[in-house]
């Protein structure tokens, strides 16, 4: 996979606590995954980083401030809708009373909080994030605590 280009887009698996945030798509057929529960993230804009892509996203979506220092593991992708392209994926822990602070954005029909292994085992999640964040695991060992 070719990364030495501009990145298509970032998504966060974000955990508050040791819960995994996760945006439920909307359900209409002109987008990706609709009705899907998917992670936060999106499009790349202007000249953004990987991670500026992702922080702006998630504060869109969601109202969350992601400080950098949240970000345990970052790898690239293909991207899931152009094989062409590259996408950011990040893995990242805040603090399990930032869940107080969620403003849910107008993307999406609601937000939800799973287990790791809870969300992976969902039939109607985005399926790319499965292997992901099997990757993540093996490479780092998953959450410490």
């Amino acid at each position: 996979m070719e990364t030495t280009g501009p990145h298509h887009g970032s998504k966060v698996a974000l955990f508050l606590g040791d819960r995994l945030v996760s945006i439920l798509r909307d359900d209409f057929p002109h987008i990706h995954f609709p009705n899907l529960w998917d992670l936060p993230g999106g499009g790349r804009e202007g000249d953004e980083t990987t991670f500026q892509t992702v922080a702006r996203e998630l504060e869109e979506e969601l109202g969350l401030i992601l400080p950098q220092t949240a970000v345990l593991w970052e790898s690239a992708f293909p991207s899931s809708t152009d094989a062409t392209k590259w996408n950011a994926f990040f893995v990242a822990q805040m603090s399990a009373r930032a869940v107080d602070d969620i403003v849910f954005g107008g993307e999406g029909q609601r937000w939800a909080l799973y287990g790791m292994e809870d969300f992976i085992a969902l039939d109607n999640r985005v399926p790319s994030y499965g292997g992901r964040l099997a990757k993540w695991v093996a490479e780092t060992g998953g959450l410490a605590f």
